[in-house]
């Protein structure tokens, strides 16, 4: 998920008839968000924009920034907090889609591809490497932007190359190394650079052992994680060498500082897991928010640690 640095020009200011010309047929107006968020929750966002090719993309991004206006691209929406008000600006829906085995170790996927769909054609192909991914929700391009990861693996660990998009509307391919991959980070999220397609070099396997793991994976996440309105974990891990992985979990500390059973209107800590928020019926993005804070401040009073949040928030909280 990207979001342009600009500022935005005020709706007021563009016409239909000007967006509609410059944006052509597809383009909504007044898009609900809360459908297309994991939380489903949220306000309306001015303009909504599917593209399905790097070309759509980048003249997507060139008209925008033609226009002066305020855009944002969106994935699969599991990891996104849209304010109650909404969005004044352009969202870019990146809906590329595609899977192909390029050889016998590497694979090829459109970034608006669901992870578990990359996860289940990596098994299926017997190639080994993605099993850690099982069960993140989410698009393809948001797992890199936000090197998605989970039991010891990172996304960024198997990626050779990127397709993107720049700020200017350019296409480009890049390397591992022009990401910057860190623990749920990249450098994308500074340069804010579109994802595309990327490709990912895996090791052959048997499908059956892939397959193994990767339902041993879902087992122990369907114990942690509910099948509730939810973004999964709201908090980063704390980098520690000497814990597994190499992360303190945040979940420990929540747990430990007491938000087990904290809730602000809708929104509640999920009981089974406290570094999971739930939205348990009518919640509001305020809600989540206010949530989220009283949280933080748990920890930081007991721990002296101040959490960072892995959700991103799109709109004025």
């Amino acid at each position: 998920m990207v979001r342009s640095t600009q500022r935005a020009v005020p709706r007021a200011q563009v016409s239909t008839a000007e967006m509609r010309s410059a944006f052509g047929p597809e383009l909504e107006f007044d898009k609900p968000m809360a459908p297309l968020t994991s939380f489903r929750t949220g306000g309306t966002a001015a303009w909504f924009l599917p593209v399905r090719s790097a070309e759509a993309a980048a003249g997507a991004v060139q008209q925008a920034r033609r226009m002066g206006l305020e855009f944002f691209l969106l994935g699969g929406g599991s990891n996104l907090l849209v304010a109650d008000r909404g969005y004044g600006g352009l969202i870019i829906k990146m809906d590329v889609r595609g899977l192909a085995r390029v050889d016998e170790a590497t694979i090829e996927c459109g970034a608006g591809e669901d992870l578990t769909a990359l996860v289940t054609y990596a098994q299926e192909n017997g190639l080994a490497g993605l099993e850690f991914a099982a069960g993140i929700w989410g698009t393809v391009g948001g797992a890199i932007y936000g090197n998605a990861g989970a039991y010891g693996g990172e996304i960024g660990e198997v990626v050779t190359a990127v397709t993107l998009v720049d700020r200017e509307g350019k296409v480009m391919t890049v390397d591992r190394a022009y990401c910057g991959f860190g623990y749920r980070d990249s450098a994308l999220k500074r340069s804010h650079e579109i994802v595309v397609s990327a490709r990912f070099r895996l090791q052959p396997g048997d499908p059956a052992e892939i397959g193994r793991r990767v339902r041993e994976i879902l087992a122990s996440r369907a114990q942690k994680h509910p099948d509730r309105l939810t973004a999964g974990c709201f908090f980063k891990n704390i980098p520690d060498p000497r814990e597994p992985y190499g992360k303190l979990p945040a979940g420990r500390l929540l747990e430990e500082a007491g938000a087990k059973g904290l809730a602000v209107g809708g929104a509640r800590v999920f009981e089974r897991h406290a570094n999971i928020i739930v939205n348990a019926g009518g919640a509001t993005a305020a809600d989540i928010a206010a949530l989220a804070a009283l949280m933080k401040e748990k920890v930081r009073e007991r721990f002296g640690i101040e959490l960072q949040e892995e959700v991103i928030r799109l709109g004025e909280f």
